[in-house]
């Protein structure tokens, strides 16, 4: 029980965290869908993973509210990619939830006693 509880919460953590680990991807260059996810799952090394099935609708949603924007590529002796960079609108998203999450992990650490949540 208390696996599929933990299980659980890993799965809402990471819905919850999704949009600003892919704003703050793509803020850097822009990227295409399945290179977002292998870097996400390599800077966490592997306690995150996206499968590119679920990240697509993300990336669909995220460029349909104007915060991303996304353009086809195509590079010779490569198949056509849709590469993703940040808009003005998501920069201040980008801004706000990066904001939130710290002041969210500043709060679990207070009440937690650890350090670094």
């Amino acid at each position: 029980m208390t696996y599929n509880l933990s299980r659980m919460f890993d799965r809402e953590l990471k819905k919850g965290s999704a949009e600003l680990l892919i704003l703050s991807l793509v803020e850097q260059e822009p990227r295409h869908g399945y290179d977002i996810a292998r870097l996400i799952e390599l800077r966490s090394k592997g306690v995150i993973r996206f499968k590119v099935a679920s990240l697509y609708p993300m990336l669909y949603r995220l460029e349909a509210r104007g915060w991303i924007q996304g353009r086809w590529i195509e590079k010779t002796g490569h198949r056509r990619r849709r590469f993703y960079r940040l808009t003005a609108q998501g920069r201040k998203v980008l801004a706000a939830q990066r904001g939130g999450w710290l002041a969210f992990a500043d709060a679990i650490s207070r009440i937690t006693g650890v350090e670094h949540a």
